[in-house]
């Protein structure tokens, strides 16, 4: 009996294939060999139902904002940090490879309410809020700064992350990224970490550390890749990433009368920010539809809004994680 994803796989299989010039519809445009679609679908006990080259290493964008949260939480249940201590907010930090300065474009931000507080000060809580909320590079490089990067790394070898998942480094450290010190991730590490939420994970502290989390990922602003996907109304936990070629989701699903799941999508494929948030929704989609096949005849499986998409993926994908000046990390 054929998998209900295979025609899923069939398709993101084409969407990665497009971008050789061979399958292309425009041979003059280059092949890029890096690009990669990865998805992994899976419970809160972190058993997989479905994966899509869901070890493949990408670039981490703002995904790297969720463990870096968890870790804030965890500190602070341990006693060592205070949520309404305040933290001097600065737009300048000091590169983990040397120390030297290197500074944020407020333009490259999507959270002016932590940029009007420049020279004054915001609280840890409001910090981790806006990092996960509005995926704000300042709040998280503030946060890097008070939680540290060892603490990171704990969250994500609790959880039984791959070597390939790291948190090297802060938002735009480019002396650290030619360094070779970054941030990259797998799909099936991000629904790891979720699912470590979603079942509230005692090594992680349990509810005290992770419901609060929850709730903040659930007051998500960007929800226009995997939840835009799900059917509308289904209560979801997320925190994408996005910068030009690189467009990733991870989710917490909770659908009414089911049990809870989680998926994690990563695509480095040269898609402009639009195009590869409806390509994430419509993965999303027929990951659903998949595990929730239907006899209604308007609800046609080839009327897919990814196709077009997949269709048109036939410029190469720059791996920005290593030119500097290029992150622009965005949700």
């Amino acid at each position: 009996m054929p998998s209900p994803f295979s025609d899923l796989d069939s398709r993101l299989d084409r969407a990665v294939s497009a971008s050789d010039p061979s399958e292309a519809t425009n041979p003059t445009r280059p092949s890029d060999p890096d690009a990669t679609v990865s998805v992994w679908l899976g419970d809160l006990d972190g058993r997989p139902r479905y994966e899509h080259d869901a070890f493949a290493p990408h670039y981490a964008a703002s995904t790297m904002k969720l463990p870096l949260v968890i870790a804030a939480f965890r500190r602070v249940v341990r006693g060592e940090l205070d949520l309404d201590a305040p933290v001097a907010v600065t737009g300048t930090f000091a590169s983990v490879l040397d120390g030297s300065p290197f500074d944020l474009d407020e333009a490259e931000d999507q959270d002016p309410q932590t940029w009007a507080a420049l020279g004054g000060t915001r609280t840890l809580g409001e910090l981790a809020e806006q990092a996960i909320t509005h995926s704000s590079n300042i709040a998280t490089n503030l946060l890097v700064d008070v939680v540290g990067l060892d603490e990171v790394a704990e969250v994500l070898r609790i959880v039984g992350c791959s070597p390939a998942t790291v948190v090297g480094r802060g938002i735009e450290d480019a002396v650290a990224r030619r360094a070779g010190i970054t941030n990259t991730v797998t799909a099936a590490d991000l629904g790891l970490v979720m699912a470590a939420v979603g079942r509230r994970e005692p090594a992680l502290g349990g509810d005290e550390v992770l419901a609060p989390v929850e709730a903040m990922l659930a007051r998500q602003e960007h929800v226009d890749q995997v939840p835009a996907g799900l059917p509308p109304g289904t209560p979801t936990a997320s925190k994408s990433g996005w910068i030009p070629g690189v467009s990733h989701d991870v989710a917490l699903v909770r659908p009414v009368g089911e049990e809870p799941f989680v998926i994690a999508v990563c695509t480095t494929i040269d898609l402009d920010e639009t195009e590869a948030a409806v390509f994430v929704a419509g993965i999303a989609r027929d990951v659903w539809r998949a595990e929730h096949p239907t006899d209604d005849p308007t609800d046609d499986p080839t009327d897919d809004p990814t196709e077009p998409v997949t269709e048109s993926v036939t410029e190469s994908v720059t791996d920005l994680a290593a030119q500097p000046g290029s992150e622009g990390e965005h949700a």
